[in-house]
């Protein structure tokens, strides 16, 4: 069957748990996050250890290679809590554990108690080190405080970590980006993972509802090539469209998402996979409480991939990586440019990465006549939605997405 399930095996089992409260919902953010749930921490943190106590019992869950803590915002719960939930979930010897953490919750005592419970890698959403384009994102950091936590993060120990960052806000300029980056490549000890995005324009944000603060492409497209340019001067190298790393450095959860490995979702809105079978659960926090708390499942809804959505699936996920695709998978025409050909693979150009929703749409999913059918000439437009879909739904976000 084409790509997809390859290398599952490999790619191991992954995890993820959604926490979802956070001080402040900032303006570009869709994902299943709240302010004013913060008293439902305890009850949530006990429901989710008992997800993932029935799933182990009814033998759909087995240790983890990874473990990814995201949300909202992780760090958000008391320390010993956060370190409860992380003890729930079993794992295998020297499993990836990362724990997403926002600027203002750092502080060494925190990320020793991180360590000490078997955190092995630190996710830190900085996303800007100006402060007016922290204000445009509606960010509750300042620049100086994202600064000392990377300090602090560097100092602390753990085996890797990374830090977001978002380019594109309204009122940043070239040289704002430009400093962002100098600032935290300049560090003693950068971080050896980077995500950087382009701002994202989501229904029902604040930043939606403002056309002023709207992206422009073109700006964003110039940005993303000149952050490409100095990550690969400074000896990183793309893993994903949106991340680069140091060699050692890659996230190994991310990898199982986009290798479309399996993967369990606990907590409120998280998305689990296992072979083409896609579900998740319901979004919000005390629903998800009480229907645990009452023996109930809290699924909320599932799917099947057919073979040719599964194998489509898979091609695009890694079309977004260094691994590319089979070069039998895309035609040679109109791609010029985009895509680079060697070894009987076919690799996104920056250029590429750049278009990758127009090559997404060129894809042609190898199977008997018809398996594939709906599959070439769609759309650029679907191609990308299809390719989103494929992202977000491994978990609640793609992890080291930005919050």
């Amino acid at each position: 069957m084409g790509e997809a399930g390859q290398d599952a095996a490999a790619a191991g089992f992954g995890v993820y748990v959604h926490v979802p409260f956070c001080r402040r919902r900032c303006d570009y953010c869709a994902f299943a996050t709240y302010t004013d749930r913060d008293h439902l921490m305890a009850d949530y943190v006990a429901a989710c250890a008992a997800e993932v106590g029935r799933t182990v019992e009814e033998g759909t869950m087995v240790p983890a290679s990874s473990l990814y803590v995201g949300g909202g915002t992780p760090s958000r719960l008391p320390p010993d809590m956060l370190a409860e939930l992380i003890a729930a979930v079993p794992r295998r010897p020297g499993a990836e554990v990362t724990v997403e953490c926002n600027p203002e919750d750092v502080d060494s005592a925190r990320l020793a108690r991180y360590r000490s419970a078997g955190v092995t890698r630190l996710s830190l959403g900085v996303q800007s080190l100006v402060p007016r384009t922290l204000a445009s994102l509606g960010r509750r950091h300042g620049a100086a405080e994202a600064l000392e936590a990377l300090a602090v993060v560097g100092e602390a120990g753990f085996e890797s970590w990374n830090a977001d960052l978002i380019f594109g806000a309204a009122g940043e300029t070239d040289a704002d980006w430009q400093s962002t980056l100098d600032a935290v490549l300049g560090l003693t000890r950068p971080p050896p993972h980077l995500s950087a995005y382009a701002l994202t324009v989501e229904p029902g944000t604040r930043l939606g509802a403002d056309p002023r603060r709207h992206p422009d492409d073109d700006v964003q497209a110039a940005r993303y090539e000149r952050t490409d340019r100095l990550l690969s001067d400074a000896g990183y190298r793309w893993e994903e469209i949106s991340n680069w790393a140091r060699p050692g450095h890659g996230c190994a959860h991310n990898r199982l998402y986009w290798r479309q490995g399996d993967y369990r979702g606990i907590g409120a809105a998280a998305h689990s996979h296992r072979s083409g079978h896609r579900s998740w659960n319901v979004r919000t926090p005390e629903r998800y409480v009480g229907l645990v708390r009452a023996g109930r499942s809290p699924l909320a809804g599932e799917e099947r991939l057919g073979p040719a959505e599964r194998d489509f699936e898979a091609l695009a996920l890694s079309l977004r990586t260094p691994a590319g695709v089979p070069a039998s998978a895309l035609d040679s025409d109109g791609l010029d440019g985009l895509v680079v050909r060697r070894e009987g693979r076919a690799v996104l150009t920056v250029g590429g990465r750049l278009l990758a929703d127009l090559v997404t749409a060129r894809l042609r999913p190898e199977g008997p006549p018809g398996d594939a059918g709906t599959m070439p000439g769609m759309s650029a437009t679907d191609a990308a939605a299809a390719t989103a879909a494929a992202v977000a739904t491994t978990a609640v976000a793609a992890p080291d997405a930005p919050r």
